[in-house]
């Protein structure tokens, strides 16, 4: 092969290699360093801070320490942007355990669904472990009653009256006491007030 010719077929493997890093390999490498460095700056970015969730501050009821008053606590519930599904979060709040403080509602009582008319009426439909595991007794039926109409009264003034059900019926009772076939208003006779030495245990 004379020097032109050996030359000539350099150039030609030369202009292939060239071609192939051209249109193949600086591609894929590129491709591959980006991917490696989203990667790294992805692992390292700190997470997004979630959403603060706005609360309200809300009167829970609690049995106080001699079994036969109410007492008053603060709370932080979530905030809501209607009555009805405000009320929910509040009797939410108040089923839920809080230990030390002891509920005038039975703990496995669950909260079906809250309604609320136009003209201030609440139906608080429980489940029905509130009177099948309901201690009895007049008194403590008249605290786990005034527990949940005034934990709805007291906090959200479109709220006039409560009536409880129980797994989506209207009942005579709880426990053979006090009468639940209309609404009831607020009531405050057995709430400990603020000057009271008692306070909820």
């Amino acid at each position: 092969m004379n020097r032109p010719l050996a030359l000539r077929a350099a150039l030609v493997v030369f202009a292939g290699v060239a071609a192939w890093l051209l249109f193949f390999g600086l591609p894929r490498w590129y491709a591959a360093r980006r991917t490696a460095t989203v990667a790294a700056v992805t692992a390292g970015a700190a997470p997004a801070p979630a959403a603060a969730v706005r609360k309200i501050t809300a009167t829970l009821y609690y049995v106080s320490d001699d079994g036969l008053m109410l007492g008053p606590t603060q709370r932080e519930v979530p905030f809501a942007a209607n009555v009805a599904d405000q009320a929910r979060a509040i009797v939410e709040a108040q089923l839920a355990p809080s230990p030390p403080l002891v509920s005038a509602v039975p703990p496995e009582t669950r909260l079906r669904d809250v309604f609320v008319t136009e003209r201030g009426d609440a139906f608080v439909d429980l489940s029905g472990e509130v009177a099948s595991k309901h201690s009895g007794g007049s008194l403590d039926e008249l605290l786990t009653v005034y527990t949940i109409i005034d934990v709805l009264t007291v906090n959200l003034p479109a709220i006039k009256r409560v009536q409880i059900l129980i797994d989506g019926r209207e009942v005579d009772t709880l426990a053979g006491h006090v009468d639940l076939r209309h609404p009831l208003a607020k009531s405050l006779e057995r709430v400990l007030q603020p000057d009271a030495s008692d306070k909820p245990r």
